[in-house]
């Protein structure tokens, strides 16, 4: 045991593969355990690294391994699938060889370990991104039931509710007794959402106004309390701007070969709901752009309307949320300020 120097683990939810090898990347340890043994059996052995995939509980996983001293990697599965034996044979125990050879490369990308309170403010963040695609889903189907009846709702979740009871009312004689009771019931469940919201909406408000970084970022046009929170984090963790860029998949694929650079659309790879955010306030933001006069826009103002009129509308919004995902790794990385004016378009 004490010839080993990596470790790779297959997570899973009850039983995790282990897989161990020393200097020369011969294999020293491979073994099956369940979950409530696998810190005993790392407790036993010298500190090393010790390599996982992103996956639901890898930050768990990774605080209690600093806790015995070792030094956590956590990886993008993409990166790890290349060193699979066999693309073809997948199981647990290839899937722990892999990441434990892909751990030991010198160019591998590891992703941050996030503190107890860093995934807590993350559970906010979900749990209200549920609530709003419940209210989503619930809506479509209340308007669907009614307009059975030829019952014609508003499309906004805010007109849906103040028109609601007055529809109701209106054509409550139109309505069999058992569609007013599924309509009434998904009536009270949009009001229990809207509610429950609404104070998830203040308590990250709240936080966002309470944090010196959030509300450094906030500064900036197109990013309110929901988006400043969201992007609070270890923005050290990155090289520089574009690194965090494409850590959120607003950058372009490469298809570069033979010394000519092409480039493809977004990746789209990483935190989705981060890039979400960031787009739809570049969509703010360029709505703000395009409405000021010419005479009172600033730099990025100006750089914004030039390049709706370059690449058009929803380029425009990429581009614009790529901008903004600098600033903002800026701002965190270096402690800095917000200053519209010193900001340009390059």
């Amino acid at each position: 045991m004490d010839k080993i120097t990596s470790v790779g683990l297959d997570l899973a939810k009850q039983i995790i593969q282990v897989h161990a090898v020393d200097g020369a990347g011969r294999v020293v340890l491979r073994k099956a355990v369940r979950r409530e043994r696998l810190l005993a059996l790392l407790a036993q052995l010298p500190c090393y690294g010790v390599g996982m995939e992103a996956c639901s509980g890898a930050h768990h996983w990774a605080r209690e391994l600093v806790k015995l001293g070792h030094e956590p990697m956590i990886m993008a599965a993409e990166f790890v699938r290349p060193f699979r034996k066999s693309l073809a044979a997948k199981n647990d125990a290839n899937d722990a060889a892999a990441v434990c050879t892909a751990m030991r490369q010198p160019n591998m990308r590891f992703v941050a370990v996030k503190t107890v309170e860093q995934q807590g403010l993350l559970c906010l963040h979900r749990v209200r991104q549920g609530w709003i695609e419940e209210r989503t889903a619930l809506s479509n189907r209340l308007r669907g039931l009614l307009a059975e009846f030829g019952v014609v709702v508003p499309q906004s979740a805010t007109a849906l509710q103040r028109a609601l009871p007055t529809l109701i009312a209106d054509h409550e004689a139109r309505l069999p007794a058992h569609a007013q009771r599924c309509v009434l019931e998904l009536a009270d469940h949009l009001r229990t959402l809207a509610a429950r919201i609404t104070t998830f909406d203040r308590e990250i408000g709240q936080h966002a106004q309470s944090n010196d970084a959030a509300r450094r970022v906030a500064a900036l046009t197109g990013i309110g309390p929901i988006t400043a929170s969201a992007t609070v984090g270890n923005a050290s963790d990155y090289r520089n701007g574009r690194q965090f860029a494409a850590c959120l998949g607003i950058v372009p694929r490469q298809f570069s070969s033979g010394g000519k650079t092409r480039l493809g659309r977004i990746t789209k790879r990483g935190d989705a709901y981060l890039r979400t955010l960031l787009i739809q306030g570049a969509r703010s933001t360029m709505q703000a752009a395009l409405r000021r006069p010419p005479t009172q826009r600033d730099r990025i103002s100006a750089w914004i309307v030039q390049l709706a009129q370059r690449v058009g509308y929803h380029k425009a919004l990429v581009a614009i949320a790529n901008k903004h995902a600098r600033i903002v790794w800026a701002l965190l990385a270096r402690g800095e300020t917000f200053d519209r004016k010193h900001c340009g378009a390059c």
